[in-house]
């Protein structure tokens, strides 16, 4: 008997589905019990009473109402224990929800702006991702973003700090406000990490226009886009994107909680699917935006009427738009396909 289609088995399916992550904010990991912990730790106050309150808190306007509990949540990040922990607690659930691979974003610039060493915020970091490999045999890296409300200069201050840990650093990337916020205007910054051996990679097309995809792409040489969700007002820059296959790193329930979408049912992530572009599924802010990767994919999967082959694409693209090595991704895609054949034979028989 057939159950492609039943609603137990495609659940199933999602959850035992190989997957990479390539869009996660640690400091957007940060869950409201681990906020208090750290908080009465580290001898800080907190604006809300309970971590319901924190939780109820977590209704967003746009992109900036987010940015502005999120810095605050982040004001309890104070030594290394608590990198550690905060990164540990992610990779931990990553792990539950069957991610082999992924790449997390940091925002150095949040930290030292209130005294904390950059070393420090590393070390608790890379000290998670290595006990991460160890245990559950996971892939990963670290991506720097810089703050875009922030000057280029502050960007390149912040590079120079990052040149003596080049080895721990995969890529720099860009995110925060993005209205306002041209690509174009860090594109010395993003030479000068190019030059220095880093990958880049930025947030475009989420609240702003097509035309600062254009300039990710042009003026800051990036090999992958966050977001990118608004592509599909620019039929030539959709040309450009299928034809070079440039990644997507789209996050759904986080556009949903943004209202760059104002229900799930209305993503056009099925739409970027059919266009023929490299889109991948990703959480985020999870701890703001109501879930990590799984929760993702079971809510688009849901909404947008996915099938088997779409959800089996999007965890291809992903393994394919990631920093692996050739050997590294090659193997994962294996394991993938092989996967989703065993998942199909089960469901038939």
């Amino acid at each position: 008997m057939n159950h492609m289609n039943d609603t137990t088995s495609i659940e199933a399916f999602i959850r035992g589905l190989p997957k990479a992550e390539l869009h996660i904010h640690i400091e957007g990991s940060l869950e409201p019990e681990l906020m208090f912990e750290l908080a009465k730790r580290n001898d800080i106050a907190l604006p809300f009473a309970t971590v319901e309150e924190v939780r109820n808190a977590y209704a967003f306007n746009d992109l900036q109402s987010f940015l502005d509990a999120y810095y605050q949540g982040a004001a309890v990040l104070l030594h290394e224990q608590d990198f550690y922990e905060l990164a540990f607690a992610y990779l931990e659930k990553a792990a539950s929800q069957n991610v082999y691979h992924t790449e997390i974003f940091f925002d150095p610039q949040t930290h030292t702006a209130r005294g904390v060493a950059f070393e420090t915020v590393l070390r608790g970091l890379r000290r998670a991702l290595d006990e991460a490999e160890r245990t559950w045999g996971m892939s990963s890296e670290l991506i720097l973003c810089f703050l875009r409300h922030l000057s280029a200069e502050a960007a390149m201050a912040t590079l120079k700090e990052a040149l003596p840990f080049r080895g721990q650093i995969a890529a720099v990337g860009l995110d925060s406000s993005e209205m306002g916020h041209p690509p174009s205007r860090f594109r010395r910054v993003f030479d000068e990490a190019c030059k220095q051996g880093f990958r880049t990679v930025a947030h475009a097309g989420e609240e702003g226009p097509p035309a600062y995809i254009w300039e990710a792409l042009t003026d800051l040489h990036v090999s992958r886009i966050d977001h990118g969700v608004r592509c599909l007002e620019d039929p030539a820059l959709v040309d450009h994107l299928r034809e070079r296959q440039i990644p997507l790193t789209v996050c759904p329930l986080s556009n949903v909680k943004l209202r760059v979408f104002d229900r799930l049912e209305d993503h056009n992530l099925k739409k970027l699917l059919d266009a023929g572009l490299c889109a991948t599924v990703n959480s985020d802010d999870p701890a703001y935006f109501g879930g990590y990767i799984e929760e993702n994919f079971l809510g688009v999967q849901k909404a947008l009427n996915l099938e088997r082959a779409d959800l089996h694409g999007l965890a291809r693209n992903a393994f394919e738009a990631s920093f692996l090595t050739a050997d590294a991704k090659a193997k994962l895609l294996v394991e993938l396909d092989e996967y989703v054949v065993s998942a199909s034979v089960t469901t038939m028989s």
